[in-house]
């Protein structure tokens, strides 16, 4: 067999995604690899397909049991034997899959990092041929990503302790170069093959919104009631209000955060999982290793604090390459919270102050990112692609501001009176201050500091005390002021702002355009219930067809207690709406179906379309 004839028979696609074929021809020809693609993009077909192919077993390092559960429990599906070894096990299991796989059972071996350097992980990796270690979320293993895990230096000991050092692969969503660089050199990947393929995932429609948090959310969920979804809150807190405000509007959702017993966690996150409660209310604890294809949005209740963990929860939806939404509902409060959480976030202990000092500095320099994520007015996913260094478009035409109408003004003289007020002001002032100082405010503060007396002072009493925050705001994204990273921040002047109040520069910035909320109809004055996209390209009948398809996916997965999507994908059930397979060739030839599942499942679903 080659690499074509294994993703066909066990995974069912008649073709590789961009970037697969490269890197799984490097790992056969014996060279080291790194992958940076995006969540959906098939990592793990780029290690999954030549483990099948090499001569011996592949260690995979997953940071997470839900992870390696989940990745195991779809190999298996997939007819490919496949085994994990973590603290979720007694030493009795553990010893017993060892055997297994010293037996040849298994070809693929997930281990999770904390296990590497154990007297009987060492025993048995001494006892096999080891032909490829995987690094999966391979960010964990650099101090500058934003989910360092030290377990992950583990990986390097273990490999120095084999006999014959095995091929090495590593693959991760988020890295930003520093990170990159970092994964390269604490590895040691000899002369490796790194593939980029691109942050960019099409198929992800971006929004920010402003305004009643509740009622956007709740709004939102009622209109894509058919479809499953995460809601990420900042606390615990928020967590059980939005989830009870969901519940009492009969939406099935549930919860997850790090308050909740580990029992009760499961337990959730199983009924989610397995469709129960298709809307997922969470902390950022809930995600990492999930694999559930069908979500269709992520919507932040909270921003989060940093790009790194926006775009790797937003990457949750649309894992199976199918259209999916994602909304962040923002407000400023949001900001005063994440440096609230930042400060009192925990530090290793083993830092001195100049590293501490480092680390704060860079999380704040993240949360301001974040927060001109959430203000700008140009193309979200051209920021996006921006900040993890890669060219972004103009217009993407696939997110809420290239599909929102703006006015763009000349603001020149309105930022020369804010750079110039900044200047003059006695000392350092917040946002707040530097407006009312403009518009000729009479409050406390102001008149408290004498700041009545400066030349600035109502300049601009024609401009409203939010749009002028605005445009600050924006002058802070541009690069021509800047302000510290203290919760109460204070604004600087910036050498490009320097620059230009001794300079002709223009200065031209955009709004929102008002417009009315249009709720489009059926013709007959009932709502039309939005979807995320999934099924746009169906007709009708096509679209009565899949959800026949998809209550069956249901009723055999609970038959097999296995989550739908392992079943099948939400894309490969559109698949069979579409090319409507009559016998077992033509149902091979639908995206997703190989000849294990063909086996399982394939009989019945051609029973369904038979009923067209």
């Amino acid at each position: 067999m080659d690499m074509y004839e294994v993703l066909k028979r066990y995974f069912g696609y008649d073709g590789f995604r961009n970037g697969q074929e490269d890197l799984i021809g490097a790992i056969l020809s014996g060279r080291d690899v790194l992958g940076i693609m995006p969540t959906g993009a098939g990592k793990s077909i780029c290690y999954q397909v030549p483990a099948l192919l090499l001569p011996g077993i592949t260690v995979v390092i997953s940071p997470l049991i839900s992870l390696m559960k989940d990745q195991v429990r779809a190999l298996n599906e997939a007819g490919i034997h496949a085994a994990y070894i973590n603290s979720s096990l007694t030493e009795g299991q553990i010893y017993k899959a060892m055997e297994y796989a010293v037996q040849g059972r298994y070809k693929i071996i997930y281990v999770a990092p904390e296990r590497l350097l154990t007297p009987l992980f060492l025993d048995f990796a001494q006892r096999v041929q080891i032909s490829m270690v995987t690094v999966d979320e391979a960010h964990c293993i650099s101090q500058w990503g934003q989910d360092f895990r030290p377990s992950y230096l583990n990986i390097v000991e273990f490999v120095n302790q084999l006999a014959v050092r095995p091929v090495m692969s590593a693959f991760t969503a988020t890295a930003t170069e520093q990170v990159r660089d970092d994964i390269l050199c604490v590895l040691g990947l000899r002369s490796p093959k790194v593939l980029v393929t691109g942050f960019d995932r099409a198929n992800l429609y971006f929004e920010v919104r402003t305004g009643n948090k509740k009622a956007e959310l709740l709004d939102y969920v009622k209109e894509h009631r058919m479809e499953s979804g995460i809601v990420y809150c900042a606390t615990r807190k928020n967590v059980e209000e939005v989830c009870t405000m969901l519940q009492m509007e009969d939406i099935p959702a549930t919860r997850y955060h790090a308050g909740l017993s580990a029992e009760e966690r499961k337990r959730n996150q199983d009924l989610f999982i397995f469709d129960e409660k298709p809307v997922m209310v969470a902390t950022n604890a809930f995600g990492m290793g999930i694999d559930k294809s069908n979500v269709r949005y992520v919507v932040h209740y909270n921003m989060p604090q940093s790009m790194e963990n926006y775009y790797q929860e937003a990457g949750r939806a649309g894992r199976d390459g199918e259209r999916a939404e994602c909304i962040l509902l923002y407000s400023p409060q949001d900001v005063r919270i994440n440096q609230f959480l930042l400060e009192e976030k925990d530090l290793r202990e083993d830092m001195d102050r100049e590293e501490a000092e480092a680390v704060r500095e860079r999380d704040a320099q993240r949360l301001r990112m974040m927060t001109f994520y959430s203000t700008t007015k140009d193309c979200l996913r051209g920021f996006i692609l921006k900040y993890f260094g890669e060219k972004g478009p103009r217009r993407c035409e696939n997110c809420s501001n290239c599909l929102h109408e703006y006015v763009e003004e000349d603001v020149t003289e309105i930022c020369r009176d804010i750079m110039e007020c900044i200047t003059e002001l006695p000392r350092n002032y917040g946002a707040g201050t530097i407006a009312a100082v403009l518009r000729g405010s009479q409050n406390a503060k102001v008149k408290s500091y004498g700041l009545e007396a400066v030349e600035s002072y109502g300049k601009q009493k024609q401009i409203t005390e939010p749009r002028l925050k605005e445009i600050i705001g924006e002058l802070l994204a541009q690069g021509y002021l800047w302000a510290t990273p203290d919760k109460y921040a204070l604004i600087h002047l910036e050498e490009k702002g320097e620059d230009f109040l001794e300079e002709d520069e223009k200065i031209v910035m955009k709004f929102s355009k008002p417009k009315e909320k249009k709720t489009k109809t059926d013709g007959s004055g009932k709502k039309i219930r939005k979807r995320a996209g999934l099924t746009e390209d169906l007709d009708a009948a096509s679209w009565k067809l899949f959800e026949r398809l998809r209550q069956l996916r249901l009723t055999i997965a609970g038959e097999q207690k296995v989550p739908p999507y392992i079943v099948f994908s939400d894309k490969t059930l559109i698949d069979m709406c579409v090319k409507k397979p009559t016998d077992r060739a033509s149902m091979l030839e639908v995206s997703g179906v190989g000849e294990a599942k063909y086996e399982k499942y394939g009989e019945r679903f051609l029973e369904e379309l038979e009923r067209v």
